[in-house]
Parts: C-alpha cells; sequence; structure tokens
C-alpha cells in the first residue's frame, strides 16, 4: 500500500491492502508473477529520425536499462516533399532492425515490441516498408497514429512521473503530439505537422515556417485550453534544447530527466541558440551533427509553446513513447507503485550486504521523523535502502561512489534537489565532513537547511547501520526531544556491550549534527 499527499494535504491510498506487518514499504513485488514477467522487456521504436531498441531490466515499475541502442536513419527526412521514405534511411533502418533482431535472439528476450510512427505510417511506401521488416528479420512493426503515438508518450511519462499533472509534448522528425496527463491518466491528445522534418518543407523560407508554427500551435492552444502549470517535453530535439539551457545557465548537474525550466529561461535560450555557431554549441554539449542540425527548428516550435500555452514550468522527460510501451505491459496495481522507492527497494535486493536491513534502519529512526510530511519521509525510505549498496567501492571513494549513483542512476519520481539530497545523506552515511570535496557545485541546488538535513540523515544512518548488525530495533530505541535538544539512546540490557567506542562516538556525532545534548540509558 502506498500513500501521497494530495495538494489538499489529504493521504491518498494507493494500491492493493498491505499486510500490516509491512508498514510503510508496501509489500514487495518481486515474488509476483506478473512483475518477475516485466524484468527484462525489448521494446523498438522506429521513429521519423532515430530507430532505437531499449531493454528494460531490473525493478519491473522503475527499470534499468539493460541494452540501449540508437541509429539516426533520417526514416522521415525529405517525407513531406516526395511522400516516400528516404532511401539511404530505409536502408540504415533495415540494417539496424536486423541487428535489433540478433540481439534480441542472443539475449534470449521475449518477443520485441515494435512501434512505428509518422514516417512509416504517412509515406506511400510504408506498407513496403513493413513487409519488408517482417519478411527479413522476423519483426512485425504496429505502425500507430498520432493519437496513439501521444498516448504511449504520455504513459512513458507516467511511468516516471506518476503525480503528473499537465501537457505532454513528445516532438518527432515528423510530427509533435500532445496529451493531457492528470490523476495518473491520459486525457485528450492531438497531432500536429510540427517535426522538423516537416517544418523544412514548409514554403516562404524562415518568416514563411514561423507564421506556419504559429498558426499551428495557437489553433492546438485553441483546442487543448492554456490552464495547464506544467509542459513535459518529450523527443530528443527538447533534450538537445534542455542540454543547451544548462551550458547556457552553467547548471552543476546534466542529467536531463526532470530537469526544469521556467519560460523566461527557455525564451532567452532559444535566442542564445540563433545567435549562437551552432558548431561550437555541438562540441561543448556532445550533442551529434545529425540532432543539433534540428535544434534551431525545434527551438521556434519550443518558443511558440510557451508564448501560446503560458506555462509556469517547462519539465524535461527522458521517458517518452518506449517507456510508454512498458508501462502498457504493467498491470494496475504495479503501476501505481512509487518508482523511486520499487527501484531502491530492487537495488538493495540485488547489490546489498544484508536485503531487508533497509527497511529495519528506517524504523529505527523514524523517532527522528514523529511529524515529517510523506515527502520528506519518502527520502529517508530511499536513503535507508540505498544505505549499504555500495559497500563493493573502495572505501576511500565509497562516500563519491553513493552521491555519484543517487545523482545519475536512472531513477524516476525524483528531482535534481531531491537527488542531490538523497546523495548528501548517502555521502554522510560514510563521511563525516562534506569540506573540499569536488561535488561542491552540487550542493549549490540545495539549502543550508536542506544540506543539514541530508547531514543529520546520513549520520543517523552512519550510527544505525553499524549499531546492530541484525537489527538496531531490537538492541535499543531511539528517542528525540526536539524542543529541549534532547536525543536519546534507550539500550536493552543484553545490546550493552553493541554500545562500544565507534558507536558511541558515531551517536555524539549525530547529537551534534541535531544541535543537541545526547543521553544514553540501560533498560
Amino acid at each position: 500500500m502506498e500513500s501521497r499527499k494530495t495538494k489538499g494535504g489529504k493521504t491518498k491510498i494507493r494500491g492493493e491492502a498491505l499486510a500490516e506487518e509491512w508498514g510503510p514499504f508496501g509489500r514487495p513485488l518481486f515474488d509476483d508473477p506478473s512483475a518477475r514477467a516485466l524484468e527484462r522487456v525489448g521494446v523498438v521504436d522506429v521513429g521519423s529520425n532515430s530507430v532505437r531498441m531499449v531493454v528494460f531490466d531490473g525493478a519491473a515499475r522503475s527499470p534499468a536499462y539493460f541494452y540501449n541502442e540508437k541509429v539516426m536513419a533520417g526514416l522521415g527526412q525529405g517525407l513531406a516533399q516526395t511522400g516516400r521514405l528516404n532511401p539511404q534511411g530505409r536502408e540504415r533502418a533495415l540494417a539496424a532492425l536486423k541487428r535489433f533482431a540478433a540481439l534480441a535472439e542472443g539475449m534470449s528476450l521475449p518477443p520485441l515490441s515494435c512501434v512505428a510512427t509518422a514516417a512509416v505510417r504517412e509515406a506511400v511506401d510504408g506498407p513496403e516498408f513493413r513487409a519488408e521488416v517482417e519478411r527479413e528479420t522476423g519483426l512485425r512493426l504496429w505502425v500507430i497514429d498520432g493519437q496513439e503515438e501521444a498516448r504511449l508518450s504520455a504513459q512513458g511519462v507516467l511511468l516516471g512521473w506518476p503525480e503528473a499533472e499537465g501537457l505532454v509534448c513528445d516532438i518527432g522528425g515528423n510530427s509533435m503530439e500532445l496529451a493531457e496527463v492528470s490523476g495518473g491518466r491520459v486525457g485528450r491528445r492531438v497531432t500536429s505537422p510540427l517535426g522538423p522534418f516537416q517544418l523544412q518543407q514548409v514554403p516562404g523560407g524562415k518568416k514563411g515556417m514561423a507564421r506556419f508554427i504559429k498558426d499551428t500551435v495557437e489553433a492546438l492552444a485553441a483546442e487543448l485550453g492554456t490552464g495547464h502549470e506544467r509542459i513535459y517535453l518529450v523527443g530528443g530535439s527538447w533534450r538537445a534544447i534542455a542540454r543547451l539551457d544548462m551550458e547556457r545557465r552553467a547548471y552543476p548537474m546534466t542529467v536531463l530527466h526532470e530537469y526544469r525550466m521556467g519560460p523566461q529561461s527557455v525564451l532567452q535560450t532559444v535566442n542564445w541558440i540563433a545567435e549562437s555557431d551552432l558548431n561550437a554549441l555541438r562540441a561543448r554539449t556532445g550533442t551529434s551533427a545529425a540532432r543539433m542540425e534540428l535544434v534551431p527548428i525545434a527551438a521556434q516550435v519550443l518558443r511558440q509553446l510557451v508564448l501560446s500555452f503560458h506555462p509556469k514550468e517547462i519539465d524535461v522527460s527522458s521517458y517518452g513513447i518506449r517507456e510508454g510501451l512498458l508501462y502498457e505491459q504493467m498491470p494496475e496495481r504495479l503501476r501505481m507503485r512509487d518508482p523511486l522507492i520499487e527501484a531502491c527497494r530492487h537495488a538493495e535486493r540485488t547489490m546489498a550486504r544484508m536485503p531487508g536491513f533497509g527497511k529495519k534502519l528506517y524504523q529505527f529512526l523514524l523517532p527522528l521523523y514523529r511529524n515529517a510530511s510523506y515527502e520528506k519521509l519518502r527520502m529517508v525510505r530511499a536513503a535507508c535502502l540505498l544505505h549499504d549498496t555500495t559497500w563493493r567501492a573502495h572505501p576511500d571513494y565509497r562516500a563519491e561512489v553513493c552521491f555519484d549513483n543517487a545523482t545519475r542512476a536512472n531513477l524516476g519520481g525524483l528531482s535534481h534537489q531531491e537527488r542531490v539530497f538523497l546523495g548528501l545523506s548517502l555521502l554522510h552515511r560514510y563521511k563525516n565532513s562534506r569540506a573540499g570535496s569536488r561535488l561542491e557545485p552540487l550542493f549549490a541546488l540545495l539549502n543550508e537547511d536542506q544540506m543539514r538535513e541530508a547531514e543529520v540523515l546520513g549520520k543517523a544512518m552512519r550510527f544505525g547501520a553499524m549499531f546492530a548488525v541484525k537489527s538496531p530495533e531490537e538492541a535499543g530505541e531511539l528517542t528525540w526531544r526536539p524542543k529541549k535538544k534532547v536525543l536519546g539512546l534507550r539500550l536493552n540490557a543484553h545490546a550493552e556491550p553493541l554500545f562500544g567506542e565507534v558507536a558511541q562516538s558515531r551517536f555524539g556525532a549525530l547529537a551534534e549534527a541535531l544541535g543537541a545534548q545526547s543521553e544514553v540509558s540501560v533498560v
């Protein structure tokens, strides 16, 4: 059973009923046959610009990328002019699909889920290409219309962002789709010819293209309304623009998923792109030449989206149609799980020395968080599950490896600030001081209070994790009186020998981080 705080402050219970003994952690799903069936799933996305194969592996609710390969085939290049798939792109796409089929066989995967979008559905030779692919590779392409493309992309956003509210905007080479998301569901959906390949063929030069983009986006805004606070961006061209926004702002983290931009920042970046040397920008950000060629056009579309829809925030999603295909296969009870907690559970299960200890550590530390919000408890839970997953790293680097894992791992449902908070907590689980760390630029994403809270959590885990190997709760109980600033430890008599010199030192460090006096008693 999962719960979340709604905007009104009420607690919403999510998922199936839960046996009481599991408490707030929820019953693990790893032994459920429907979850096991999703442990390794391969999907192929044949788009207008790229052809990609992704194999998902790991926690079924928040999968890791076991394999990920992309070929920039350019199938849809010139389609608006000729009505046919690009001949060179068709050859490259077919070669890529032959390779993907062979890779899937080598990995002993279940049948690949394969979708083809705007280029294949709109080209007169699309059916011929589809038949050739099946004949040559055995792969069956599911050619989807714009409405279905919008739905699957929106489902991909929901996989990593269960609480997403707003518009999902997926831009490809030959089309752009919009879909409403709210309450974990996909609502109205529309498609448009606003892909860069299509826009390259609009007559009238730059002025003609600008007029076409403005008229089309305003028509979309009239159909879907402009009361959406957030736009979630899906697609390689959007991610390239977001990476450029990071570069312009000297943003300290380059993880694109859940990167958030304000409208003014987007407009400034669009102008900066127009005034800059694209080759220089490409070199600075590692963007491919094929992708950078489309960025200026996509940037003009994004500019008009901001001007016409008036969102308060523009968020980047690395999850899209491929993740939407995975979401499609999930049972409802799995969809309703928290992707962060499920991913952390899986990490503990596969990488910790003592799987299951994270729950015990969390329960031991709960007295420190009696009146904490659900959002804060969620971060404490995640940290406790991850606290021992990097034990194999060299002790001199373990703290930084913890931080890197938290800030760069493929974790859904986690903002950039939350990533740094989680990473800093885990750093302090292994190290008392953060002074002089090479990671200091990232700490700037947190304010002083957040950094102090991360340090307290880290030092609490540092003490609790070594206090009693089997279960700290069986050895003693923490007490916390925040008004009097007194941190207590009630030791069970049989566990008194566990509170040795190192344990005393770490308990003292936790009290110091809380600005508190410490009290120890034996009961």
